[in-house]
C-alpha cells in the first residue's frame, strides 16, 4: 500500500514533468519564431539580389560606359528595393569599392545614401567570396540584439568585377521574445521549487499529525484532551472527530455489555439456585434416609450390629459434610487475592499434585506452553484447574492434555484441558456448569460449577467443545486490568 508521502511525491513529479514540457514548448516556440524571421529576411535578401542581377543582365547591353552603368545600377536598385521593405543594397567592385547604394524603404527621416559603416567590412567579405566563387552567396551573422543577413550576386561578365549585395535585419521582436522566454522559464522554475516546498510542508505537517494520533490511540484521555484542539487540516480534524465519536460509542457499548453480562450472570445464578435447591434436597434426603434406616436396624438388632450401623451413619455424615463444604464454597462471595505469578511454574505445580493418582489409573498428563507472567488469584484458579483435571482424568482412556497460553499485550490467559474420553452426554451438556449436573452416579456435579464461579470472578469465561480429533476440551479464560 502506497503512503501519503509517495502520493504527494508522485504529484510533484507530475508537476515537474508538466513544467519541463511547458519550458521545452516555450523554447521550441522561441527557436521557431527566431528561425522563421531569419528565414523570411534571408528569402527577401536573396530574392532582391537575384532580381537585381536579372534586371542588370537584361539592361546592361545598352549601357557601354561606366557612367551609364552606374546610373543604370542606381535605377535598378531603386526599382527592386522599393518593393522590399527594410532591405538595403548596393553594388561593389574590388577595384572601385561601393559604386551605388540604395535603401528606399528606410523608415528614418530623410534619405539614406551611405553604406552602413558598422557592417561594411562584413558586406565586402561576403561580396568578395561571391566574386571568387562566381555564384551567389548568403551569410547570416547573429548578434545579441539581431540577426544580420547579407546576400551577394555577381553581375555581368567575370571581367566586369561587379557584385550586387542586399542586406536585411531580423526584427528586434526576437530579442524581446528571448527576454520573455527567460522570464517564462524563470517563473516555471520558481513554481517547481515553490510547489515542491509547499508539498513538503503539507506532507511533513500531515505526517506529524498522524504520528501524534498514532501515539495517542491507546490513551483514554484522548477523547477529552486530544480531539478538542484543531490540527489545522480539515479532513484530518473530521477523521479525528469521527474516531472520537466511534470510541465514545464503543465505550458506551462496552459498559452496556458489561452490565448485560452481569445481569445475565445474576439471572443464571437465580435460575440455577432453584435447581440447586432441588438438588440439595435430593442429595441430603438420600443420606438422611440411609442414616435413618441404618439407625433403625441397629436399634432393632443385637448390640454387635449397632457398631456397624454407627460406622455407616458416620460415613454418610462425612459425605454430607463434604457436600456442605462444596456448597459453601460455591455460594459464598469469592474474595480474590490478585497477584502476579509465573504461569508455567504454577501450571506444572498443579499438575504434579495429580500426576501420581492419574498414573495409578493408567492416565498420562501432558503439559505445554504457558511461558510468562499472568495476574490472578492462583489459589482459586488452582482449585478450578484441579476440578477440570479431576474430571478429565476420570473420563480419559489414556491421555489428558493441559495447554496454557498467555497474551501479554491483551492481558489474557487461557487454560485448555483435553481428554480422550467418550465426551459429555447430550442431556448433560446443556446444563454442564450448573450445580448437581453430572453424568456420574458417584458425583454431585459441583466441580465444574465451582470452576465457572472462579472464571466469572476473574472476569473470564469457561466452556467446552468436542474437537475435530474427537477429544473433549474445556477452556478456561480470564483477563486482568492494566
Amino acid at each position: 500500500m502506497a503512503s501519503l508521502r509517495s502520493h504527494f511525491l508522485l504529484l510533484w513529479l507530475v508537476l515537474v514533468a508538466v513544467c519541463v514540457g511547458l519550458g521545452l514548448l516555450f523554447y521550441i516556440g522561441y527557436q521557431d519564431s527566431a528561425g522563421v524571421q531569419i528565414n523570411r529576411v534571408r528569402e527577401n535578401t536573396e530574392a532582391s539580389c537575384a532580381s537585381i542581377a536579372h534586371r542588370f543582365e537584361r539592361s546592361a547591353a545598352g549601357a557601354t560606359d561606366t557612367r551609364s552603368r552606374t546610373e543604370l545600377l542606381q535605377v535598378i536598385l531603386q526599382l527592386v528595393l522599393v518593393e522590399r521593405p527594410r532591405i538595403e543594397g548596393g553594388v561593389w567592385s574590388p577595384t572601385r569599392g561601393h559604386l551605388v547604394y540604395a535603401f528606399p524603404t528606410y523608415e528614418g527621416t530623410g534619405l539614406k545614401r551611405d553604406v552602413p559603416q558598422a557592417e561594411q567590412s562584413h558586406i565586402e567579405a561576403v561580396t568578395a567570396d561571391a566574386l571568387r566563387a562566381g555564384q551567389p552567396r548568403t551569410d547570416v551573422a547573429r548578434t545579441s540584439g539581431e540577426a544580420l543577413v547579407v546576400s551577394a550576386c555577381p553581375l555581368g561578365r567575370p571581367s566586369d568585377q561587379l557584385v550586387a549585395w542586399t542586406m536585411g535585419r531580423a526584427s528586434l521582436a526576437v530579442l524581446e521574445a528571448r527576454r520573455t522566454l527567460r522570464w517564462a522559464l524563470g517563473l516555471i522554475g520558481a513554481f517547481v521549487v515553490l510547489s515542491g516546498a509547499w508539498l513538503s510542508v503539507i506532507v511533513l505537517r500531515a505526517a506529524q499529525h498522524v504520528r501524534r494520533v498514532v501515539a495517542h490511540l491507546d490513551d483514554d484521555r484522548m477523547l477529552q484532551d486530544w480531539l478538542t484542539p484543531s490540527t489545522g487540516v480539515r479532513e484530518l480534524d473530521t477523521m479525528l472527530a469521527a474516531f472520537g465519536q466511534h470510541r465514545a460509542r464503543l465505550a458506551r457499548a462496552e459498559a452496556q455489555l458489561r452490565e448485560a453480562q452481569q445481569a445475565k450472570a445474576r439471572d443464571q445464578r437465580l435460575a440455577s439456585l432453584g435447581r440447586m435447591t432441588a438438588g440439595i434436597a435430593h442429595e441430603i434426603r438420600n443420606p438422611l434416609a440411609a442414616m435413618r434406616l441404618r439407625a433403625e436396624n441397629a436399634l432393632a438388632g443385637p448390640a454387635e450390629r449397632q457398631v456397624d450401623g454407627l460406622r455407616a451413619v458416620l460415613g454418610e455424615i462425612v459425605r454430607l459434610d463434604g457436600l456442605v463444604k462444596s456448597l459453601m464454597a460455591l455460594v459464598q462471595p469469592m474474595a480474590l487475592s490478585v497477584v502476579a505469578f509465573e504461569l508455567d511454574a504454577w501450571l506444572h505445580g498443579r499438575v504434579e499434585r495429580l500426576r501420581a493418582s492419574a498414573r495409578d489409573r493408567g492416565i498420562e498428563i501432558r503439559t505445554s506452553g504457558g511461558t510468562g507472567v499472568a495476574r490472578g488469584d492462583p489459589v482459586h484458579l488452582g482449585r478450578a484447574l484441579d476440578n477440570l483435571l479431576d474430571n478429565a482424568v476420570l473420563h480419559a482412556t489414556r491421555v489428558v492434555g493441559v495447554d496454557a497460553q498467555l497474551d501479554a499485550a491483551a492481558r489474557r490467559a487461557t487454560l485448555r484441558v483435553r481428554d480422550d474420553g467418550p465426551g459429555v452426554p447430550p442431556d448433560v451438556a446443556e446444563r454442564l456448569f450448573e450445580p448437581f449436573a453430572t453424568g456420574r452416579a458417584d458425583g454431585h456435579g459441583l466441580g465444574l460449577a465451582l470452576a465457572q464461579e472462579v472464571a466469572l470472578a476473574h472476569g473470564g469465561t469457561i466452556d467446552h467443545e468436542r474437537t475435530a480429533d474427537g477429544r473433549t476440551e474445556f477452556r478456561l479464560e480470564w483477563t486482568w486490568p492494566a
